[in-house]
């Protein structure tokens, strides 16, 4: 069987999930799905236990309460060489005495397959991932991008049945990492394998992914598509991880205008009817915000400022501008020639209704 007609792929549930080292729980309850051929990301800060959980998967540290489950089968008491997962590890863990085309068939050579097999799928294997012209290499004469191509067809090899990757791309020059999640991307689709990706890398996360989990002191925060979670996020700490955005912390009350959220004298924002009363933050993105707008259409906030900060991040100028006492932050697009606004420079700035999301916790 060719590598890229591989076996159906299967899906990955997780129910109820704890881990603990010692007195330390590093996981909390955590529950989760992935589809069958769905590529998933667990992303978070370091410590966040996202690591935690892809060993937890593979079977790597102490035995977890609740259960793993692979094509409906609980793995979670298995050893890690009966859950017939692959893993590629951040630091690639290849054999430096033995060549690229020894290193990818050594775990071919544990299972006892047939020769003229191990051959046959190591050569596909070095070429679904562009490396037949150096199997004879060893790793020290390998770049960084060549190590890790080795380490995933030393793992697509065994025709695993969930691909796990753990940071792969956060040792590689920036460049380099992006040509790599591509080249990573297309391989998983075309053997239609289902994989799981973790990172601390959000830019990452949301162009390979499918859908991922944030995590952070244990616990999944929120589950969903990049586009979802960056849009729609549930908490504060969703809000901040995926990106830049303005929180403007206040209460919301009642008022003949409807409910809005008051952040002192100078900043009123109004909500949708029937929003509740009480502590909560208004959240809204640096690029949703106008400075200075030619039209304003029915729900659009109007607020006033001036401004304080000016930062040039290359195809964007994010300003902060100063409203009463919050500092609004707003990016626009960079133009050659395009005048840049100059600091106490007073300015209105326009919030649409639509952008403006209501977050309580």
């Amino acid at each position: 069987m060719s590598l890229t007609r591989q076996r159906q792929p299967v899906g990955l549930r997780i129910e109820n999930l704890h881990v603990s080292f010692g007195a330390a729980r590093v996981l909390q309850g955590i529950n989760l799905a992935v589809e069958p051929g769905e590529f998933f990301a667990f992303l978070g800060p370091s410590g966040s236990g996202k690591s935690t959980l892809l060993r937890a998967i593979a079977g790597f540290g102490p035995i977890p309460e609740g259960r793993i489950l692979i094509d409906e089968e609980d793995v979670a008491p298995l050893p890690p060489w009966k859950r017939d997962v692959g893993m590629v590890f951040q630091n690639y863990a290849l054999w430096p005495h033995m060549t690229v085309k020894k290193n990818v068939a050594f775990g071919l050579e544990e299972r006892r397959i047939a020769r003229r097999e191990i051959n046959t799928r190591v050569r596909e294997a070095l070429e679904l991932v562009g490396l037949s012209h150096l199997a004879d290499r060893h790793p020290a004469q390998l770049s960084g991008g060549q190590q890790q191509r080795v380490a995933l067809a030393r793992t697509i090899v065994v025709r695993p049945r969930i691909l796990l990757l753990d940071e792969p791309l956060s040792n590689l020059d920036a460049n380099l990492r992006v040509q790599m999640r591509h080249d990573i991307r297309t391989l998983q689709r075309r053997l239609g394998l289902t994989t799981i990706f973790v990172t601390h890398d959000q830019e990452e996360a949301n162009t390979i992914s499918d859908r991922m989990a944030v995590l952070d002191k244990g616990v999944i925060q929120q589950i969903g598509t990049p586009m979802e979670l960056y849009d729609y996020p549930v908490n504060r700490f969703v809000a901040h991880f995926l990106g830049t955005i303005n929180l403007i912390e206040g209460e919301v009350v009642e008022s003949d205008r409807g409910p809005l959220l008051q952040a002192g004298e100078e900043v009123e924002i109004p909500l949708a009817s029937g929003t509740d009363t009480g502590k909560g933050a208004v959240a809204f993105r640096p690029q949703a915000v106008e400075i200075n707008p030619g039209t304003i259409s029915t729900g659009d906030v109007i607020l006033r400022g001036v401004v304080d900060t000016t930062e040039f991040l290359g195809s964007t100028i994010r300003y902060g501008i100063r409203v009463g006492n919050h500092t609004i932050l707003v990016e626009e697009n960079h133009r050659r020639h395009k005048p840049v606004l100059a600091r106490e420079e007073k300015v209105r700035l326009l919030l649409p209704g639509k952008q403006i999301l209501l977050i309580r916790e």
